[in-house]
């Protein structure tokens, strides 16, 4: 398998049972005393809910939605049930439905009884622990999320907004996974490897695997594909969103693969939050002449919590334009907006917190608490890097690699960019495939120019007149000043 298929998420949670300890007794017949053995503990991986539709805490869901839940194994189809599996009012007692199980996806759904929820309600989906994986792995403890559905009914196709490849990119990596982002939370079950397919120019149908990550289908090649070849990647209509809206018409789209084989992780999956330059839960702040490039938006905060823009609605009331509009140059959503703003942007919050967890979750680093911790002046190549604590960059860091090469930063606590710092990319490197996972705070100094995917478990401040070419993803807010931001190409 390539280098990018060989990657690992930890989008679940594992709880670690150890077998207890036996002590056998046996009779030495040589001289009739007896040999006492210890059993070795062995550990138990729990069962665990590795996605679920809607996602929680959403809002304005349909109400013609189904309810899924995606587990991390094969489940025994017998303890997947109406009462294992239920949904009902927050508060109340659960509903009737039908509970069924895709055992190709491991995914449980639930349907309403008559196909429909209520309006503007709150409803809470749970999990038992009566659940259990085909080989009696259960959950550490009921799993539950929330969800409040919104006025109507969902009748809108969903469609592909992204693909990774493009349509008709060039000297693609050998070795890359083939996703495509959709834009809207979709039915796990009915994406697989006979609705995204992916043949080479003779027709010949390439083998591999098919999950959902977020919002975001990933084809992964069994083999490197071939080098100087076309290969045609297909999304039938067969896949369908949780209302089981289908696709208006089969999404096709083509690329050629290059030479060369792409080196470090794996992309890390943005799903819908890539559809932002700027995607904060709790506020987004700006004083002085920033100049934003891309859309901005925030949820579950309102648009009262974007300020330093003059926002102004315009007439279809879904999103607000900024005067002058020159700090913005795209658009500025909040989850006050009207429909479907809300929904969209539970989807993309969503999605950010799944992107972070997956970035977060990369196992054995090519370096491991590289500089102690400050890699001022270092040149680093494509490749998983990992901190246990803080990471500050007083001076020039450059990342050389080419185009199709990635570079994940696991930083557990503060990331600091010192003020005039530039991170440089050198060779060909691209700005979208540099991904900082940050556990603590993401401060860019005065006049410092820095470049990447900036995954942040709280707030990410850009001094005075800091630049950045990628995107800020808050867990919590982003303050500007002065600042020049744009999304990445």
């Amino acid at each position: 398998m390539g280098i990018l298929s060989k990657y690992s998420r930890s989008i679940m949670t594992f709880s670690i049972a150890l077998m207890s300890v036996s002590l056998v007794a046996c009779s030495d017949s040589n001289n009739g005393s007896s040999i006492v053995s210890e059993e070795t503990p062995v550990p138990i991986a729990s069962l665990a809910v590795t996605s679920t539709g809607p996602a929680s805490d959403a809002v304005g869901v349909a109400t013609n939605t189904l309810v899924t839940a995606t587990f991390s194994e094969a489940i025994s189809a017998g303890t997947l049930d109406s009462s294992s599996f239920t949904v009902g009012v927050t508060g109340g007692s659960a509903m009737t439905g039908n509970v069924t199980l895709d055992t190709a996806t491991n995914t449980g759904i639930f349907k309403a009884a008559g196909g429909a929820f209520s309006d503007s309600t709150a409803y809470t989906a749970v999990i038992t622990t009566a659940v259990e994986s085909a080989d009696g792995k259960t959950l550490p403890s009921n799993y539950e999320w929330s969800f409040t559905t919104g006025a109507a009914a969902d009748i809108t196709p969903p469609e592909v907004t992204s693909t990774d490849p493009a349509d008709a990119a060039t000297g693609v990596a050998i070795n890359r996974n083939i996703t495509a982002n959709f834009s809207e939370a979709m039915n796990v079950a009915t994406i697989n490897s006979s609705t995204f397919t992916v043949t080479d120019n003779n027709t010949d149908p390439v083998r591999g695997t098919v999950e959902v990550i977020g919002t975001t289908a990933v084809f992964n090649p069994e083999n490197d594909l071939a080098t100087g070849t076309e290969y045609t990647a297909t999304l039938t209509t067969e896949v369908k969103d949780l209302a089981a809206n289908p696709l208006a018409a089969n999404f096709v789209w083509s690329f050629v693969t290059g030479s060369s084989v792409a080196q470090g992780p794996a992309p890390v999956v943005l799903g819908t939050a890539g559809d932002y330059v700027i995607l904060a839960k709790t506020g987004i702040s700006t004083t002085g002449t920033t100049a934003i490039t891309g859309d901005i938006a925030v949820s579950p905060a309102a648009e009262s919590f974007i300020t330093g823009f003059s926002l102004t609605r315009d007439a279809t009331d879904t999103f607000s334009t900024s005067s002058p509009s020159s700090l913005v140059t795209g658009k500025v959503f909040a989850a006050n907006m009207a429909s479907p703003t809300p929904s969209m942007l539970t989807t993309a919050v969503s999605d950010m917190e799944t992107a972070y967890t997956d970035a977060a979750g990369r196992s054995n680093p090519d370096a491991t608490e590289l500089g102690a911790g400050n890699i001022s002046g270092m040149n680093l190549t494509p490749g998983l890097y990992k901190w246990s604590s803080g990471l500050l960059i007083t001076t020039n860091v450059t990342l050389t690699g080419n185009a199709n090469d990635v570079w994940i930063l696991q930083i557990a606590g503060d990331l600091t960019v010192s003020n005039g710092v530039i991170v440089k990319l050198e060779g060909g490197a691209v700005a979208k495939n540099v991904f900082w996972q940050v556990g603590g705070k993401t401060t860019f100094g005065t006049t410092s120019d820095v470049k990447g995917i900036f995954l942040s478990k709280t707030k990410i401040v850009l001094e005075t007149e800091a630049t950045l070419n990628g995107r800020a993803l808050s867990q919590t807010a982003v303050t500007l000043d002065a600042n020049a931001v744009t999304q990445p190409e």
